[in-house]
């Protein structure tokens, strides 16, 4: 019998509470909302979930575990001068100085835009974080070492004609007349220029910060406007905001900190008068949690993904079985990741899904429209929902169902809970003969 081709789409729907957390915040370390459905709502940005996941398989990968170990993974950052320079430092024997001045210059050469060179905190970070290969770096570093002389006479070169350009510069506020040198009759002085960078070089760079293999760029994309010809890339996933399912409600905590040092002395002090000078807490404070149920969807396109793969050099049985392994941790990714913020005051990280919802289609299907109303917690004999844990679960799957009667395309549909309550559930619930329960998260994948 042959295997049904399978469709482009793989949407992955997902139900999951959560109390007293705040994995994102806005500016001011408040939880972020949304107003849906004519109430106000908590939100998870997509931003602060596509990290987490990107996070969360480069570290599998590059600690040998899931699908991809192994695999070349890519690193966000402005530090890339950094980098390459302590690899020259390291690995060439270069001077430091050296080395990071001749990294920014190269790469400033380049197209790369960097922090004002006045500042030393930014002056060797590029303007914009810059999501490349892991190993870029090395590979900067190496051809410098290799065209070490041609390389350094250009910097030298490069170098004078930055400082000539800064010393003609007029000054904020004086008069450009009083800042031009005088000239003699007859002459005139040309502007200075700054040397192009040996294309051998430049060449060089760029390859090193092209996606190239990198699995997680292919997944997520990037975008590079400072270099006109460097390879850009459209991502195969989509995230969307989760947010919660019912009407937000906001925790003020308020918090004391003990002083360990001045619970000493007041432990042991020789008369309450001792022990009255330390008195209170070290310091106070209010921190902002929210709890509550999310409903939160993301999709891969796998004829996008294939097709980031083969540009970066793969061929097309290459491209299968990176993008085979890429699902299976994108997958793995959706269900085990989550935002880091006060994960150690929170616990927040340890969070298990109630409802994974995982099927196929020609086109993304994003069910949030599921919950415009908000779920009413009040008890059922009460004229509510109950909980919104299963109240969402309910439906959701009733809202699929539905869909799915309606979209021929729809299929391979698939569940996954780690909630007792919720396994009961599905049992009672009479599922379609076409969703499947399965127990592991590979299983979500048809």
């Amino acid at each position: 019998m042959t295997e049904a081709p399978r469709s482009q789409f793989l949407s992955l729907h997902l139900i999951e509470t959560l109390a007293a957390v705040l994995p994102v915040r806005d500016e001011n370390a408040q939880p972020k909302s949304l107003v849906f459905g004519g109430a106000e709502r908590h939100m998870i940005t997509s931003q602060a979930r596509r990290r987490a996941e990107r996070v969360h398989t480069r570290n599998r990968a590059n600690a040998g575990r899931g699908a991809l170990r192994g695999r070349s993974m890519g690193v966000r950052t402005r530090e890339w001068a950094i980098l390459a320079g302590r690899e020259l430092e390291s690995a060439h024997g270069w001077e430091k100085e050296d080395a990071l001045v001749t990294t920014r210059a190269v790469m400033e050469a380049s197209g790369l835009k960097f922090g004002d060179p006045k500042k030393r905190t930014v002056a060797n970070l590029t303007k914009v974080l810059i999501f490349a290969p892991a190993d870029a770096a090395t590979r900067i570093a190496d051809h410098i070492a290799d065209h070490a002389a041609e390389i350094k006479a250009w910097r030298d070169e490069y170098l004078a004609a930055q400082a000539e350009m800064a010393a003609r510069k007029p000054r904020r506020g004086a008069e450009k007349k009083a800042e031009a040198p005088e000239v003699a009759e007859g002459t005139a002085t040309a502007k200075p220029t700054l040397p192009p960078l040996p294309k051998a070089t430049r060449d060089a760079v760029l390859l090193a910060l092209a996606p190239r293999d990198a699995i997680d760029i292919a997944l997520y994309g990037r975008f590079l406007a400072e270099i006109p010809d460097s390879p850009n890339v459209d991502g195969a996933v989509q995230t969307g905001h989760a947010f919660t399912v019912h009407e937000s409600e906001q925790i003020e905590d308020f918090y004391a900190a003990a002083d360990d040092a001045k619970l000493d002395r007041k432990r042991n002090a020789l008369s309450f008068l001792d022990s009255a000078d330390d008195a209170g807490a070290g310091m106070t404070g209010y921190q902002s949690l929210i709890s509550g149920t999310f409903y939160r969807h993301a999709v891969l396109d796998r004829s996008q993904l294939r097709t980031n793969l083969q540009a970066a050099g793969m061929d097309e049985q290459e491209a299968e079985t990176a993008a085979s392994e890429a699902e299976k941790e994108f997958v793995n990714a959706f269900v085990e990741a989550f935002p880091e913020a006060k994960k150690n005051s929170t616990a927040s990280t340890g969070s298990l899904p109630a409802l994974v919802l995982a099927f196929e289609g020609e086109r993304p299907y994003n069910y949030a429209s599921a919950f415009q109303n908000p779920v009413d917690e009040r008890p059922v004999s009460a004229g509510g929902e109950g909980p919104a844990g299963p109240a969402a679960v309910r439906r959701l799957l009733r809202h699929h169902t539905f869909v799915s009667r309606r979209r021929t395309d729809l299929r391979t549909s698939r569940v996954l809970t780690y909630a007792p309550e919720i396994d009961a559930l599905l049992g009672e619930l009479g599922l379609p003969d076409s969703l499947t329960v399965v127990e592991q998260i590979e299983d979500l994948i048809p």
